[in-house]
């Protein structure tokens, strides 16, 4: 006779799951009972407080910042913030105290007078403008990378003295471009006596006097430029007027002419030579 399969009625398997919890309590509680026997029968000695340093001491720690390395030059880390410092205000020095403003303003110019409003674009300007300061600064910039920067980072030179004498240079080279009379203008601006010698005349008043010196010189080679482009488009005018053709644009016309007259005279080599030459270096 075949016995039955064996098979699991609830009322078993309730009461298998009610045992089985019944064992997980007792065991539960058995060990925190052990847990907590152990705990009274091994005490743990406090640790003792520690005395209070005195705030006025010197020797009590504190946050120092090393401004120059073991052989006296500046640190790294000082070298990097100089750096991303310096890189910030480039824009502003670029505009200020280089050659830049006068060349990207004759170069606009030249465009305008050429009747190209975009052509160069402005990044191609700003590029040659760039580039052209960067060879005509290029004396300067090299003294004062010998007599200030590099003895700066050898240690020989703090950060004041190679800030005096980093901006000697580039204050000859100001001075040497800068007219009498714009100086004259801010001295009386800024209404501070004149000055005995060059010597005496301070940044403050000869940055704003370089700048308008170096508007003032563009302006002059702009209108220079300008003059034979007018009368390229006074004779198209005057042709295109005698034939009755009052409707055509002259700038349609004269536009070929000047692009013609400019190829035929190198007109960019005649500007960038005329504007390197410009400049008067201090010696």
């Amino acid at each position: 006779m075949n016995t039955p399969p064996y098979r699991f009625t609830s009322r078993a398997f309730s009461a298998r799951i009610g045992l089985f919890i019944v064992l997980i309590v007792l065991t539960t509680t058995v060990l925190l009972w052990l847990g907590a026997t152990a705990g009274h029968a091994m005490p743990i000695d406090p640790t003792p407080p520690t005395d209070p340093t005195d705030p006025t001491d010197p020797g009590g720690g504190g946050l120092t910042v090393d401004i120059n390395g073991p052989n006296g030059a500046p640190s790294s880390a000082i070298v990097t913030l100089l750096g991303i410092t310096l890189l910030s205000v480039a824009p502003a020095l670029l505009l200020m105290m280089t050659s830049f403003t006068k060349i990207f303003v004759v170069l606009a110019m030249t465009r305008n007078a050429l009747a190209l409003p975009s052509i160069p674009p402005n990044q191609v300007l700003a590029g040659l403008a760039l580039f052209l300061s960067l060879f005509i600064m290029a004396p300067v910039l090299t003294d004062i990378n010998n007599i200030a920067l590099q003895p700066y980072l050898d240690g020989s030179l703090n950060f004041t003295d190679a800030l005096n004498l980093g901006s000697e240079p580039l204050r000859q080279f100001m001075l040497a471009n800068t007219r009498g009379e714009d100086l004259a203008l801010m001295t009386r601006a800024a209404d501070q006596p004149n000055p005995d010698n060059p010597d005496d005349v301070t940044l403050l008043t000869l940055i704003p006097a370089f700048m308008i010196s170096e508007l003032r010189a563009a302006f002059i080679i702009g209108f220079v430029i300008f003059i034979p482009f007018l009368v390229i488009d006074i004779v198209v005018s005057a042709a295109l007027m005698s034939m009755g053709m009052m409707m055509l644009p002259p700038v349609m016309i004269s536009l070929p002419f000047k692009i013609l007259l400019f190829v035929l005279v190198d007109g960019w080599g005649l500007i960038i030579t005329s504007l390197i030459g410009s400049y008067q270096m201090a010696t």
